[in-house]
């Protein structure tokens, strides 16, 4: 008999190289994700900083105009820890997205596989039962062949 071959098997290469690539893309979104939250961390430690400084200088008392440059530079990375934080939830998006073709995609790769091993299963099923024949026949005719011996 035949060795197996899967009709489809170009498909299902195909559908895994897809695979595969919508998985890479949603890892490098989920390192983007990670980067900006690390740079959020960052940046809220460096206004901590800020307001700390902030602190110790109203102590030890400060000029308005060293009032005025910490509440601009305070204001300031609060409105870049606001727009960090925006760039963060449309990464976010994006992974959720691209999380979404991915799971599409395995599920739509696992149909092919589930198809491919049913019929590596039916082909498995068919050499066995050719195999059982040609056992048969074998046994058959040997068993016909020696009466035939024995009589002749």
């Amino acid at each position: 008999m035949k060795r197996f071959e899967y009709r489809l098997e170009t498909v299902l290469d195909y559908k895994t190289q897809v695979l595969d690539n919508l998985k890479t893309e949603h890892a490098a979104i989920m390192q983007n994700v990670n980067k900006k939250q690390e740079q959020i961390r960052s940046l809220n430690q460096e206004l901590t900083g800020y307001e700390s400084e902030f602190d110790e200088v109203k102590v030890a008392g400060a000029t308005i105009e060293n009032y005025r440059l910490f509440d601009m530079c305070i204001g300031r990375m609060e409105q870049i820890i606001d727009e960090e934080k925006e760039r963060l939830q449309v990464l976010r998006r994006q992974e959720d997205a691209k999380k979404q073709e991915v799971i599409e995609a395995k599920v739509d790769t696992s149909r092919y596989e589930k198809l491919k091993d049913r019929k590596f299963r039916e082909y498995q099923r068919a050499v066995a039962k050719a195999d059982e024949i040609f056992v048969e026949e074998f046994v058959s005719g040997t068993a016909l062949r020696t009466r035939r011996q024995h009589r002749g």
